[in-house]
């Protein structure tokens, strides 16, 4: 196939695997917008708190499905190829929500959705982590949760100016333009490469040396970063395919167990911080709070939410190689726990009762500088997402497991995710009516609760190629390994750094290779 020059750059090959993100992100953002307008309430008859946690939870259980599902395909046809296949599901997915003539045709549509979801948020990462160079491997996976952010907000606003339109048209172009980015990537996928460790690990060497070369060597196959990396990934195939086992019961062996709790915990925990309901339900808990006064200004405030979000996960494209994994995760862990107690205080501070209009539970707060305090906090706590755990959450897990259990492992915390996200949609609708203001407490603590536990358990993984991985599991997580005992493991691999190549290399300090992508 022909490699195109556009196609070699790293950013614009992680970028463009990211616009996959923007399906994510056009569904909570259209579907957020959509719950709270006066059509979608008449045409489905006003659901019921466990209906639309059912409608909403319909995406998640599709994701779940794939994300269990996208292993097999993904080891076995590529990377690649299987973002191609999950893209052009999603398109028939955003055909029957746009089309959909009741509930039943619209869960239909949104579990199609969610299965190609499901696939995609699981390769997504592990195509960009597999192609991208250790120095910004965070910054190139961090590119997918800034692509959901934009499709969140795209969304929304687009469901903004739709709410004009009378009748049904007012849901359906929202849902009908997530296909937009599926087809997107699914005609422009073909002209990326495949990842150099998948092809390692189908013996395609010599094609896995070229995308190297492509890609980190100026188009060089003997430039000394491509032959050392190239020289580490055979290493690491040889010992996989001659000495480590591949069966699935290895994931359940104590050193790999470890790490796959790690990366399926971190996933719990990033639905757990509270995020996602925020954003499926932003608009349900500012008209609670009686933040905006009617149906357009309450859609303004949640608006606004959703720019944040993008413009902070800049900060983390830009840093996060930079800030590291472990106190990017500790120190937005921390901060989100702190606004998410203080939206609960203040709520608890107000007159709770059942609005006649809705039949549903709001607070009347008595000033307007409570109000604005929650809005303030809930915008805080969004901000502090978008630039720690939105992105690390994606990060972490493509990055910690050998090659042999990567697609399987990845597959496993990202279903813990989707799990996860579903049992939240659908029960937290119900929460927001029974428990009220406790609601955010429960969130807080379990902010606090994942805070310790990045603390004791967590490895730090910024600047360790994905070949290195192993040695940082077997060591303590709270310390940086030195240089000298990374060396002497990768010599015991047979992982050998020829003297001319390092001599070569020397040339090129630490800071200068991160200069080269930067």
């Amino acid at each position: 196939m022909k490699t195109y020059k556009f196609a070699t750059n790293v950013y614009v090959i992680g970028g463009f695997a990211a616009v996959a993100g923007l399906m994510f992100g056009f569904d909570i953002g259209s579907n957020s917008g959509v719950i709270g307008t006066k059509q979608y309430q008449e045409y489905f008859n006003k659901p019921s708190s466990v209906l639309q946690g059912g409608i909403n939870g319909a995406l998640s259980a599709g994701c779940f499905v794939g994300a269990l599902l996208a292993s097999f395909p993904a080891d076995r046809y590529s990377r690649k190829y299987t973002l191609i296949g999950a893209s052009a599901l999603f398109v028939l997915g955003a055909i029957l929500q746009s089309a959909c003539n009741g509930v039943v045709m619209l869960c239909a549509g949104r579990v199609l959705a969610g299965i190609s979801v499901g696939i995609t948020s699981m390769v997504v990462p592990l195509y960009q982590s597999e192609i991208a160079p250790k120095e910004i491997r965070g910054r190139i996976v961090a590119v997918q949760q800034w692509s959901i952010t934009w499709g969140i907000m795209i969304a929304f606003w687009a469901q903004y100016g739709c709410q004009y339109i009378e009748g049904p048209a007012a849901f359906r172009i929202p849902w009908g333009i997530q296909a937009i980015p599926a087809l997107v990537v699914c005609g422009g996928m073909w002209m990326f490469p495949f990842t150099p460790r998948w092809l390692a690990s189908k013996g395609r060497m010599d094609e896995a040396l070229q995308v190297l070369a492509d890609v980190h060597g100026d188009g060089d196959p003997n430039h000394p970063r491509v032959q050392i990396e190239m020289d580490e990934i055979r290493a690491t195939i040889d010992y996989d395919i001659n000495v480590a086992s591949h069966r699935y019961a290895d994931l359940l062996k104590p050193g790999m167990l470890y790490r796959v709790s790690l990366g399926v915990c971190l996933q719990i925990w990033q639905q757990l911080t509270g995020m996602n309901i925020i954003m499926f339900y932003v608009v349900f808990l500012f008209q609670q709070a009686g933040i905006g006064s009617g149906q357009e200004s309450t859609l303004i405030a949640s608006g606004v939410s959703y720019i944040i979000f993008v413009i902070m996960t800049i900060p983390a494209i830009i840093y996060v190689d930079k800030w590291g994994r472990r106190p990017t995760l500790f120190f937005g862990a921390l901060l989100m726990s702190i606004f998410l107690w203080a939206v609960g205080a203040i709520l608890a501070t107000g007159e709770w009762g059942i609005d006649p209009e809705t039949g549903k539970w709001v607070v009347e707060l008595g000033s307007m500088a409570k109000t604005n305090g929650v809005a303030a906090c809930v915008y805080l706590f969004v901000a502090t997402f978008g630039c720690t755990w939105g992105p690390l959450g994606w990060i972490y897990p493509a990055e910690i497991y050998p090659l042999r259990v990567r697609a399987t492992a990845v597959s496993l915390s990202t279903a813990s995710n989707w799990f996860f996200n579903w049992a939240l949609n659908f029960f937290v609708p119900m929460l927001m009516e029974e428990i009220h203001y406790g609601l955010y407490f429960l969130f807080a603590a379990f902010n606090f609760l994942m805070m310790i536990h990045i603390y004791l358990a967590y490895p730090e993984t910024k600047g360790y190629t994905l070949e290195e991985m192993d040695i940082v599991f077997e060591n303590n997580p709270r310390k940086k390994i030195p240089r000298e005992t990374m060396d002497k493991w990768l010599n015991e691999r047979g992982i050998r750094r020829e003297k001319e190549k390092s001599d070569a290399n020397s040339s090129l300090s630490e800071k200068a290779k991160h200069e080269q992508y930067v």
